[in-house]
């Protein structure tokens, strides 16, 4: 699943406990003139389940439900045209009295995939794809996304909003469409909930040259969401190490090592995907990911864990035990703004609390500037690296899965054969149905992108019905999908075709085909980054002046998010901050996208390890890949004339590893099984 950010977000307490928050946040801010409040959540989000999508877990005690039904708006263009006037008349109450106000993605943990709840941008917008920000000023509308996006976007966005193609030439950055498309001395609002103190800062440097200002304002989008579905607080499960490899408690110790070596006092983590990897426990709160909405703050003495009350069971107070004291989720500022007064009154302290660069600016506000450091936090890099256990968990779940989309496409192409009528979303549920099969499967790990034609050009497509299209047999076919397994996370896509491809179709999936091999050969010296890889897995399709628009390849998490940093494989110079070093997970899926016709993307996880090489340059390691993906890539899409021989035997060999690593999980005769041997046959 293709990866690209573009940063900040938005996030509100419970309904329960709104009020309390808003006053909490507003005395804490106050020195800052920051004039902030949360909104109610007004209504019980109503969630559905498909069969299948129930897990047990090892001890037979707990069970994980895949929330399958997001917070999707059916709203008409009339209806956003109505959003976007509401919020107008707020804007310019005398209340706020702001210019324009930024509506971001991600939520005041700054995840990329977020609650219903947090849908603001979505809900404002029409727009859904994952990633993206709207700016609305008195007379405009303008939504910010990148290539993954465009065309869904266009698709999308009603006549009022303009849409702004991130990363294209003169396309400016939202930062400078705010400098000039508002008049000098303008207020532009913000939630200080959903913006980073980095790009709140960085931001008000750039409006200040021009005599604008940053206003922190409540979320106005929730003040006129009158529907808006509740906080999810479910029920959390925690875990062994039988699958982490390590306990929380050495995970803790191992944080207060390093931040002993950074010379920092403690850390405010805020990241819920670190939150869930440090305490070993995994949770439902965000569609597709298995996290749980909590805030900590780790001192070398003390641990405290910000928890939702309704997500906390005897089973959590137990395997916590006596290493963290679990507080109220929203009681977070109220102690950061305590530790702020007690770091000021402690005149002998010299030390600083470490905050993570996702980290919001009410949060840092509340501990003050002068209390705190930022950087990435030592979370995010322990989490990265997979431990031996995380690894054979990692591998084990891949060839499950392998199984359960064999199973799927020999399925799809016998029904379209036969001239049934299967659409994008119909196989979709298939897919998860075959996955539900398997053992310790608890979810998808994301929306299955299972599309038809000219549906493959739109990048993050999700079918649904009734306008899910019906797969046409005559054309490419992609599916991109993942699985949440209790041993790790999946993610892999094939393009395919059920009768005669087009030559032009051929070579383009050749050329695809050829970057990703490049790159899963790759062998390369220790401080390489996916930012120097990336050029491995476009050089053959360049040669036809073609290309892509997003990374390469982004992190995986061990029953974790799909993505996860902090490295990457892509031309942004992001990818650029991070080597690659063994334990790493890596996706390796290069495309090639014609719009109104086709898509094609190849993907598969890799872990990062160390190579085998004659020498050692400079008395360097040298790494290279080792691919976990088993499903065969469809021969018949391949034009074989344009592959070198070391192409054609790499085909070969993954075939034989596809057909000896996942042949025993299959049913012998099945019509699984008989598709594979036949894919996997040497071309």
């Amino acid at each position: 699943m293709v990866m690209l950010r573009l940063g900040t977000a938005a996030l509100l307490g419970t309904a329960r406990h709104a009020a309390a928050s808003s006053r909490t946040v507003l005395r804490l801010i106050s020195a800052s003139s920051l004039s902030l409040s949360h909104s109610p959540n007004v209504s019980q989000a109503s969630y559905l389940h498909l069969p299948h999508s129930r897990s047990t877990f090892g001890d037979g005690k707990h069970s994980f439900i895949t929330q399958n039904i997001r917070w999707m708006s059916s709203a008409t263009a009339t209806d956003i045209s109505d959003r976007v006037l509401k919020l107008r008349e707020l804007m310019q109450s005398p209340k706020y009295n702001v210019n324009a106000f930024v509506i971001p993605s991600e939520d005041a943990h700054q995840s990329e995939y977020v609650a219903d709840c947090d849908e603001r941008r979505a809900y404002i917008s029409g727009f859904t794809g994952s990633a993206g920000l709207a700016v609305v000023s008195l007379d405009s509308a303008a939504l910010f996304t990148d290539g993954r996006y465009f065309l869904q976007a266009s698709q999308q966005l009603n006549s009022q909003w303009t849409l702004m193609k991130s990363g294209l030439p003169d396309v400016p950055t939202w930062q400078e469409y705010l400098v000039k498309n508002l008049p000098p001395g303008s207020r532009i609002g913000i939630d200080p909930l959903v913006f980073t103190a980095t790009d709140a800062i960085n931001l008000e440097k750039e409006l200040s040259k021009f005599g604008s200002s940053l206003v922190p304002v409540p979320n106005l989008v929730d003040l006129i969401w009158t529907d808006r579905p509740s906080r999810p607080a479910r029920k959390l499960m925690t875990l062994t190490t039988a699958t982490t490899g390590k306990t929380h408690t050495e995970k803790i110790a191992q944080l207060r090592q390093e931040l002993d070596r950074k010379s920092v006092a403690g850390c405010v983590l805020s990241g819920l995907d670190e939150i869930a990897w440090l305490f070993n426990m995994r949770g439902l709160d965000v569609h597709c990911n298995p996290v749980f909405f909590a805030y900590a703050i780790v001192t070398q003495d003390t641990v405290s864990l910000y928890l939702q009350e309704e997500s906390v069971s005897k089973e959590v107070k137990e395997h916590l035990g006596s290493e963290a004291q679990i507080k109220s989720y929203e009681a977070v500022y109220g102690d950061l703004k305590s530790l702020s007064k007690k770091l000021k009154d402690d005149s002998n302290n010299k030390k600083k609390f470490l905050l993570g660069t996702r980290t919001n600016l009410a949060l840092s506000v509340a501990l003050g500037k002068e209390n705190a450091v930022e950087m990435r936090s030592p979370v995010i890099d322990a989490k990265a690296i997979k431990n031996e256990t995380e690894l054979k968990g990692i591998r084990q779940c891949h060839l499950r899965d392998a199984a359960a989309v064999i199973n799927y496409f020999a399925w799809l192409e016998d029904q379209l054969l036969r001239g049934s009528k299967v659409d994008e979303a119909d196989g979709a549920e298939q897919l998860q149905k075959f996955r539900a099969e398997q053992k310790g499967f608890v979810g998808l790990s994301f929306d299955t992108i299972s599309s038809t034609g000219a549906n493959g050009a739109i990048i993050h497509y999700k079918p649904e019905k009734p306008a899910a299209a019906v797969i046409d047999p005559k054309l490419v076919y992609l599916c991109d999908s993942g699985g949440q397994y209790l041993d790790g996370t999946t993610d892999i896509t094939r393009t395919l075709h059920f009768q005669t491809p087009t030559a032009h179709e051929r070579r383009c999936f050749t050329r695809v085909l050829q970057g990703h091999i490049a790159i899963d050969s790759a062998v390369f010296p220790d401080g390489t980054t996916g930012y120097n890889l990336d050029i491995l897995s476009r050089r053959a399709l360049w040669s036809d002046g073609l290309d892509f628009r997003h990374g390469t390849g982004h992190g995986v998490g061990a029953f974790l998010n799909v993505h996860e940093g902090p490295h990457g494989c892509g031309p942004r110079l992001a990818y650029n901050e991070v080597p690659l070093v063994p334990g790493m997970t890596l996706t390796n899926e290069p495309g090639y996208y014609e719009d109104g016709q086709f898509g094609i993307r190849i993907e598969n996880v890799l872990l990062v390890r160390k190579a085998k090489t004659k020498h050692q340059f400079g008395g360097k390691e040298y790494y290279g890949f080792e691919h976990v993906t088993f499903v065969p890539i469809q021969t018949k899409m391949i034009q074989k004339s344009l592959l070198s021989n070391e192409e054609i035997d790499w085909i070969n060999r993954y075939h034989t590893e596809c057909l000896e690593k996942v042949e025993s999980y299959l049913e012998k005769g099945s019509l699984g099984y008989q598709w594979l041997k036949r894919e996997a046959i040497p071309i």
